[in-house]
Parts: structure tokens; C-alpha cells; sequence
């Protein structure tokens, strides 16, 4: 193995979500370079397809660091856990960590299927969120669904915060705004936590950051 520049031995790639760039993950980034080598880019989330955008972003990172680090864990926000477990479906890393989902839709979201009910909501949904928001319907084809169980090891963080009126009447259960509780869960998954967060800033949030350390680390949230 190669030694890193900073002497570090462990990386952690960050992936932000639909419509974000790597900015949204910046205040995580500057928590976790205390102990790790963060990789936190911007990828085109609005362009591709999931399956291209596992390519684009989960691969490009990985070719950043893979050499260089004894463990490469993942901490991803909203769409980033699905391009994850989209390119672990297609490939194997021996030396992957922990991986951390905030907010992920692993089985979809309720919103893409209210968007779907009519051509115009369709349309302006793909046009403002692209193909890979289209993908995250709950139908049991969609992607996140399609992809099946995770075999390694995940913890998913789920938020109960919705300040959209409008979202809060369109989603069935407790929720983050964006993805119920229920459908972040994933078959497989080592840990699940569920935190009084909303889906666009958890990220930033104190508390969600103290978790990712500790899942980082031992492969479990605290729960005290």
C-alpha cells in the first residue's frame, strides 16, 4: 500500500444529493479531516441516469484514493447512498469501510410518485431534477428497490423534521421532507438511527455529524 501524503491511513468519500454540489458537505468534510482524508467533489446529478452517475461519481472518487488508504468508507446525503449501492451491486472493494446514509431513498420516495401522476408534474420534475430523479419512485422496479439487499456494512440516519407544508400532506408517514423513515431502511443494513433533522441541512447537524464519527469507527450509532 501506498502512504498517503498526510499520513493518513483511512479515507472518507463524501457524496452529496439531487440538485447539490459538494458545498452542502463542506462543514462535514472540515469535521472528519481530523482523522481522515476526505474526498468531496461535485458531480453532475441532474445529467445522468443513477447507473452513469455510479461511474461518474463513486468511481471517479475511488480512483483518487483506492491505492492509497488501508479502509475507504463512504458518507452519502439523500441520492449519493443510492449511486453507492448501485456501484457496490457492480463492484467489489476489498478495502471498504463503513458506509453512512443520511436520508437515503432506498426505497424511494413518495414525492417522485406524487410528481408521476400527472404528464405536466412529470415533466416539470424531470426537468428540474433530471433522469436519476425520475429512477426513485417506490415502484417495485425502480432503482433503489431493483438493487436489492446491501451486503456491507451501512448505517442510515433518517430525520422526522418536514417544514413543507406542501411535502408534509403529500407524505404518507413521518419523514424528513423528502423520504419517510420507513422506505430509508434497506434490507441488510448493520444500524438505523432516527434523528430530529429535516433532509436538507442534516448534514450540518451536530448531532448527525457525531454519529458519522461513531459509525465510522466502530460500525455502530450510539444510541445513549
Amino acid at each position: 500500500m501506498s502512504k498517503s501524503k498526510s499520513g493518513k491511513s483511512e479515507c472518507v468519500i463524501l457524496l452529496h444529493g439531487l440538485g447539490r454540489t459538494r458545498y452542502s458537505l463542506n462543514k462535514l468534510a472540515s469535521e472528519l479531516r481530523s482523522d481522515y482524508d476526505v474526498i468531496n467533489d461535485t458531480y453532475p446529478s441532474r445529467k445522468h441516469t443513477i447507473e452513469e452517475l455510479a461511474k461518474i461519481a463513486v468511481g471517479g472518487a475511488l480512483s483518487k484514493c483506492l491505492d492509497n488508504y488501508s479502509k475507504v468508507h463512504f458518507v452519502t446525503h439523500s441520492l449519493g447512498g443510492i449511486l453507492v449501492r448501485q456501484y457496490l451491486s457492480e463492484h467489489h472493494l476489498p478495502k471498504l469501510g463503513n458506509v453512512v446514509m443520511l436520508g437515503p431513498p432506498n426505497q424511494g420516495s413518495e414525492l417522485v410518485d406524487f410528481f408521476n401522476k400527472s404528464p405536466f408534474l412529470e415533466r416539470l420534475f424531470a426537468n428540474i431534477n433530471g433522469p436519476a430523479g425520475k429512477q426513485l419512485s417506490t415502484a417495485a422496479d425502480s432503482t433503489p428497490n431493483a438493487l436489492g439487499d446491501v451486503d456491507f456494512p451501512l448505517g442510515v440516519i433518517a430525520g422526522t423534521r418536514n417544514f413543507n407544508f406542501v411535502y408534509s400532506k403529500i407524505m404518507p408517514s413521518e419523514s424528513d421532507g423528502k423520504v419517510t423513515v420507513s422506505r430509508s431502511k434497506v434490507s441488510g443494513m448493520s444500524d438505523h438511527l432516527v434523528l430530529p433533522v429535516d433532509h436538507t441541512f442534516m448534514m450540518r447537524d451536530r448531532r448527525v455529524i457525531k454519529q458519522i464519527r461513531i459509525f465510522l469507527r466502530q460500525g455502530r450509532f450510539d444510541s445513549d
